[in-house]
């Protein structure tokens, strides 16, 4: 069971990392895994937003995850430095 603590342990850990870019890795199941690269773009309570530009000639790409994502780890964020 999920507590409310460990949520907030990862919206704190995402919000004091706004603005700063990650990797993304998504489970999708069946061992499909997708890795992108983007920004931590906003946070709001349930969910926070990701800035995606692969490339320059694309349109950047807005995707929203959600914390409980992050916790049950089908969402694994990696700092970029």
């Amino acid at each position: 069971m999920m507590k409310q603590n460990d949520v907030n342990k990862v919206r704190n850990a995402v919000i004091s990392h706004t603005g700063r870019k990650v990797k993304v890795r998504i489970n999708r199941g069946r061992h499909k895994i997708d890795e992108t690269e983007g920004v931590i773009s906003e946070t709001y309570p349930s969910i926070f937003l990701i800035k995606i530009q692969e490339n320059k000639d694309m349109p950047v790409r807005i995707m929203s995850y959600s914390y409980t994502d992050v916790l049950t780890k089908d969402v694994e964020l990696i700092l970029c430095s």
